[in-house]
């Protein structure tokens, strides 16, 4: 009895350790929903990013179509292995446009020619004011914003393979 008694605090640390490792490896949820959620997209007015195409306007969003509003920037490597994705959405008849967060105008147009351009507009957000209105960490990000310019789901980092059939399903829903 006197030996467990001296091994009691250990085991008991043993104990807490792993439920905190279990909790680490096994979350309650991954989910981080958006502060917009269920908000309109705050309004801004962004120029041009790209010679040839349209800047971007928060009244642009609210059409008769949802749209994916992704931030992205020419220097973000996880934003490269998101454009095949965006762009295969977009062969789907997604509405994409962008959000181009403090970039330059020659890698910006170095980045589209080498990789694609999915968007129908890119805005130039040169000082991240639209970012932080968005409550954005970071590229890459996208929103889904339905059809009255409602901002309803909010993916954190790069699109991957998994994520289409959730960024679909909620396109589908947004446009309802």
């Amino acid at each position: 009895m006197k030996g467990f008694v001296r091994f009691l605090p250990f085991l008991l640390f043993l104990a807490l350790v792993g439920a905190l490792v279990w909790r680490l490896v096994h979350p309650g949820s991954t989910a981080v929903p958006s502060h917009l959620a269920g908000k309109p997209i705050p309004a801004f007015n962004l120029p041009a990013a790209n010679p040839g195409q349209p800047g971007l306007a928060s009244t642009d969003l609210a059409s008769a179509k949802p749209h994916l509003v992704n931030m992205f920037a020419s220097w973000c490597v996880p934003c490269i292995t998101e454009i095949p994705l965006l762009l295969r959405l977009k062969g789907e008849g997604a509405q994409i446009v962008g959000i181009d967060v403090r970039d330059r105008p020659e890698a910006l147009a170095r980045f589209l020619t080498q990789y694609g351009n999915p968007f129908s507009a890119i805005g130039a957000d040169s000082d991240s004011a639209v970012q932080l209105a968005l409550g954005s960490s970071g590229v890459p990000e996208t929103f889904v914003v339905d059809r009255r310019g409602i901002v309803r789901r909010q993916f954190i980092g790069g699109i991957s393979e998994a994520d289409l059939p959730e960024v679909r399903a909620e396109l589908a829903e947004a446009a309802k």
